[in-house]
């Protein structure tokens, strides 16, 4: 099994150049509904005590994330996962950390459900919005219609899908500028190349495409009670301890990191995933180099948030 993953590895890293996409510097959406979704995203009427918003826990300002370990919900309850970013979700091939939501909109009605994060229900949230007048106004000029439910998720996730960080330096290098990184960060994506990362972190989203098991070398043990991942959703013994990749974009602004939110820098999480996933154990330098590329998946702020 381990000579299996080592020469998917290999072969991973041959193939780099095809693995990886530039973010689209212009997402298609429409901009009246993104514009109706990011007032949706701030409004704090969709938690039960109107103490939450979507952007409590998903901080537009930062990395998309809120930088907790585990997000607060209502009453000051904890959540059970670090919160990934919404930044470039778009690119997930399934939602959440375990991939129960297929798509955006089936992510975005759970947290208003969950009694220890908005604790409300759609119904519940239909009824606040209907008796704003200006609300009422902007879903008829958008929609055509009243307030409903589909049409909450459906702005929701419109503004989400314009939620993408573009022209990130390793970008720029994708697209052919070879000076957009230094010699330092072009070592650190060999070595990122080298070591087999790619092998998970590929695609456009550098991440989100994949499930993989966390501890494929060396086991977790302090994980094996308590998050038993993509095994809540299918009830497979096979399945435990697997989650979906996270994307690397961003990754500087969105610490602490993995599902446990265990670690608070780079170097110390690429440390452990080396050890776990590859059973290597690196040093100094190598660190310092994947951390330098790793720095330069940082894009440039959504469009959509500048916008009123």
């Amino acid at each position: 099994m381990k000579q299996i993953f080592f020469i998917l590895l290999l072969i991973s890293s041959l193939l780099s150049k095809e693995l990886i996409l530039p973010v689209e510097e212009s997402p298609k959406v429409d901009i009246k509904k993104a514009l109706l979704g990011k007032k949706l995203f701030f409004d704090t009427r969709l938690s039960q005590d109107n103490s939450i918003s979507c952007a409590s826990c998903h901080d537009l300002s930062k990395g998309g994330d809120d930088n907790r370990q585990f997000s607060l919900g209502i009453h000051d309850q904890i959540g059970e996962l670090n919160a990934p970013t919404v930044f470039n979700s778009k690119y997930n091939f399934v939602q959440f950390w375990d991939g129960r939501a297929r798509n955006l909109k089936e992510q975005a009605i759970q947290p208003i459900h969950n009694p220890i994060e908005m604790g409300s229900s759609m119904p519940e949230v239909v009824k606040k919005l209907s008796q704003d007048e200006k609300y009422q106004k902007l879903f008829l000029e958008v929609y055509a219609g009243p307030i409903t439910q589909e049409h909450i998720l459906d702005a929701i996730v419109e503004f989400e899908n314009a939620l993408i960080t573009p022209n990130a330096p390793f970008d720029l290098y994708l697209k052919g500028d070879k000076t957009a990184l230094t010699q330092e960060e072009k070592e650190g994506f060999e070595l990122f190349k080298s070591f087999g990362c790619i092998s998970c972190h590929n695609g456009r989203n550098l991440g989100g495409n994949l499930f993989q098991k966390v501890g494929v070398i060396k086991p977790v043990e302090q994980y094996k009670d308590k998050y038993l991942g993509r095994y809540n959703v299918t009830q497979k013994e096979e399945d435990k301890y697997y989650y979906k990749v996270p994307t690397l974009r961003n990754v500087e602004k969105t610490a602490p990191y993995l599902h446990s939110g265990s670690y608070t820098t780079l170097k110390e999480t690429v440390s452990f995933m080396m050890n776990h996933q590859l059973g290597i154990q690196p040093d100094d330098e190598t660190l310092s180099k994947i951390e330098a590329f790793l720095k330069t998946l940082t894009g440039n702020r959504p469009q959509i948030l500048e916008m009123d």
